[in-house]
């Protein structure tokens, strides 16, 4: 199989909107939690949130381009543009060779509702335009980047909740080791609007903590009561390793392994078997063994049941008793600082973790005052460690029960 390495990156989160700022907010354990009071005119009983701005494309894009893009789109745009960047992938390069892009995104609601209503409010479909129709679409992420950066390539998006971006970076690689592609543009992207995770409320998965935002977020604590919305979006440029070579580009890690499990559970039950198998797929993929990982991204949302059922499988995994002379692997959540970033959150997690591998230290759990028992057997990171790590492995469990899980290797 071809190897298949990360040769650019880019983000926009509540966390920073590049690398060099994330690199350093990470570090520090600061977090992008903040209120939207106007949530409470909706109904909402949590008005917590990841706080994205919204960027200025006026500058750059023609109001043609900008308006096919739906918000999620908006935030792609700018990590795309950073990512290839990096990867120093320019309009030349794109426009003659066959650049692929796969993208993780879920839901368009607030594209959707605003089709809806501007109808309605016009009692003519005509008067919407045809801007409306593309941004309503699950795959006008992949849709638009392609469109606007000449990416000529496979073109897919990856529709599987939290999982979504993860899946996206999986089926990117997939598409590389088989010889498809030698270029795939591989992320996430999540609304962070006031009608994006209504639902969500609606069945009490958030938390409440209103009065203290920074400190709602809290995986693997026992004083947790539900997980922040959060959003933005990452991309990343997957390479085939010989073709990165070849052209002189920048490796910033290899992508090793991957895995998928589906819960046998009932729908929005989590499954510490299910979990546990996915990443044993992911490193029987990658023919590693649980005592090479040095960190794990845990996907840890900081709900109730999740943090549980994620503590049980990485304690049978990883836990002290399981790895006989060998030191656990150093764990932590991201989201204690960024929230919950959904359909991203895959992407957005993989490039968190390169950026540890590059600047040798392992973000911090923050928020984590008591932990909770089923994690007691785990080497859960409270505080920023400042070590060379150089094999990750990052989990990304969908709600509804699709679960993928990466395996990240520095060069």
């Amino acid at each position: 199989m071809k190897r298949v390495v990360v040769t650019g990156m880019g983000i926009w989160s509540c966390i920073g909107q590049d690398l060099q700022t994330v690199t350093e907010n990470l570090k520090q354990g600061r977090s992008g939690i903040g209120v939207r009071p106007e949530r409470k005119e909706l109904g909402y009983h949590s008005l917590l949130s990841g706080i994205v701005p919204r960027p200025d494309l006026k500058p750059l894009l023609d109001r043609r381009l900008r308006n096919m893009l739906s918000e999620e789109a908006e935030y792609a745009y700018m990590a795309t543009r950073e990512a290839l960047n990096i990867a120093q992938l320019d309009e030349n390069y794109c426009l003659q060779n066959a650049v692929g892009v796969v993208f993780g995104n879920d839901t368009s609601n607030q594209s959707v509702l605003a089709s809806y209503l501007g109808a309605v409010g016009a009692q003519n479909t005509f008067m919407l335009g045809s801007g409306m129709a593309f941004q309503a679409l699950t795959s006008n992420v992949a849709m638009t980047m392609a469109n606007v950066f000449h990416l000529r390539g496979a073109n897919f998006t990856t529709a599987s909740a939290c999982a979504s971006s993860a899946q996206a970076i999986a089926l990117a690689t997939m598409l590389i080791q088989m010889g498809q592609q030698s270029i795939v543009l591989a992320g996430g992207a999540q609304e962070t609007n006031d009608k994006s995770m209504i639902a969500f409320d609606g069945v009490n998965t958030l938390s409440k903590r209103n009065d203290d935002p920074l400190h709602a977020s809290r995986p693997f604590c026992k004083e947790r009561d539900g997980l922040v919305p959060s959003g933005g979006a990452s991309a990343l440029v997957l390479e085939e390793y010989e073709h990165a070579v070849a052209r002189g580009a920048n490796i910033l890690a290899e992508v090793v392994g991957y895995g998928f499990s589906q819960n046998s559970t009932p729908l929005g039950q989590p499954s510490a078997e299910a979990e546990y198998e996915v990443m044993q797929r992911a490193l029987k993929n990658a023919n590693l063994l649980p005592s090479n990982i040095d960190y794990v991204n845990a996907h840890a949302t900081s709900t109730i049941a999740g943090d549980i059922e994620e503590a049980k499988a990485l304690t049978r995994l990883f836990g002290k008793s399981q790895i006989i002379n060998h030191k656990s692997p150093m764990i932590s959540s991201t989201k204690s600082m960024t929230g919950h970033e959904n359909w991203m959150a895959g992407a957005s997690e993989a490039v968190y973790s390169i950026l540890m591998m590059q600047n040798n230290f392992v973000a911090p759990n923050i928020n984590l005052e008591n932990v909770i028992d089923e994690a007691k057997d785990l080497n859960i990171v409270r505080d920023s460690i400042y070590t060379p790590i150089n094999t990750v492995l990052s989990n990304s469990f969908g709600f509804g029960g699709t679960n993928c899980t990466l395996i990240l290797k520095r060069i």
